[in-house]
């Protein structure tokens, strides 16, 4: 099914926000619908657009699934609040752990994801809530990658000949999904939504576990949660589209105290791009890749190497799984 572009140049985005609250409204009609609210530009969007669509139809949902960035789900929470959305954090961490244990294959990663997060965690508070549709925050390049084989994006169905209803119980709604990221920015700022929001960093689906390189494991998540808080200090100075830190499975040989030290290796991947469908490495200083590798093996546990990724997309990807 071929999916029409509007293009975020010259798109009339109050034109596109009335249209969107109405389709939303007539889709769902008198019946109950649910959201869940990462904090990213996508799915804070589509809850705003929800909201004026629906009011408190809409139950808007924050799944704590253990893979998030530090003090993630209380900053969300907190800026909905002060736009007058209630938002109820679900915890959700050791279902997405037991799925991940044992699995070191990418696809397979998120298509554990995938499964918890619809079929097990949004199934539950469907069947709880009484709700008929799932509200997400699924953009156009999300759905060109994974028809494309790139890499599955975990929300994507539809375009992939999956029945949600047959599968998961309930109707899913895209609202966004004829946009690329720029769109969903000016959307977004057009809603009334935070700088911090309409101008925040890409921030995967699979979370940080997009940003571990084989099994995730808690330990793992916690290690790259602190280089991912030093990578964000660091580099925020930085007029970047994306930027992020990755752990790798492999250990390397290092040096402490005279002494060697068989340790973790963190990769910086920093991106230069428009719409996240080809990018370039930013030219970052050498001065601020130096400081960010010296708090990399200072501040975060077992840490001997720190690499900086200097390959376009393609033939790489932003996200290393």
């Amino acid at each position: 099914m071929k999916i029409a572009e509007i293009r975020a140049e010259g798109m009339d985005t109050k034109e596109f926000m009335d249209d969107k609250v109405r389709e939303i409204s007539n889709t769902v009609g008198s019946a109950l619908a649910i959201n869940a609210l990462s904090g990213g530009v996508d799915s804070s969007a589509v809850t705003m657009l929800g909201h004026k669509a629906l009011g408190g139809r809409l139950k808007t949902y924050f799944i704590e699934n253990g893979l998030m960035r530090k003090g993630e789900p209380e900053k969300i929470v907190s800026v909905f609040k002060k736009l007058g959305v209630a938002v109820e954090i679900v915890d959700a961490k050791d279902k997405f752990f037991r799925a991940l244990k044992g699995i070191t294959d990418p696809e397979e990663k998120r298509e554990a994801i995938t499964q918890t997060f619809y079929k097990d965690v949004f199934g539950r508070l469907v069947k709880d809530s009484g709700a008929k549709y799932l509200l997400q925050g699924t953009i156009l390049t999300d759905v060109d990658e994974t028809v494309a084989g790139i890499k599955r994006q975990h929300n994507v169905f539809e375009q992939l000949g999956i029945d949600t209803q047959a599968v998961f119980g309930y109707k899913i709604i895209e609202p966004l999904v004829q946009i690329r990221k720029d769109g969903v920015r000016k959307v977004a700022e057009a809603l009334g939504l935070p700088e911090s929001i309409y101008n925040r960093m890409p921030f995967p689906g699979p979370a940080l576990s997009a940003r571990v390189i084989g099994e995730v494991t808690p330990d793992k998540i916690a290690l790259v949660r602190e280089a991912t808080a030093i990578t964000e200090e660091e580099l925020s100075g930085i007029k970047a589209f994306q930027y992020m830190a990755i752990l790798h499975n492999d250990r390397v040989t290092g040096m402490r105290d005279g002494k060697r030290d068989y340790g973790l290796q963190i990769e910086i991947r920093c991106w230069d791009s428009f719409d996240a469908r080809n990018a370039k490495p930013t030219r970052v200083p050498y001065e601020k890749l130096e400081k960010l590798a010296n708090r990399m093996v200072s501040e975060v546990p077992g840490v001997v190497s720190v690499t900086y990724n200097i390959t376009t997309k393609p033939p790489s990807t932003m996200e290393a799984i």
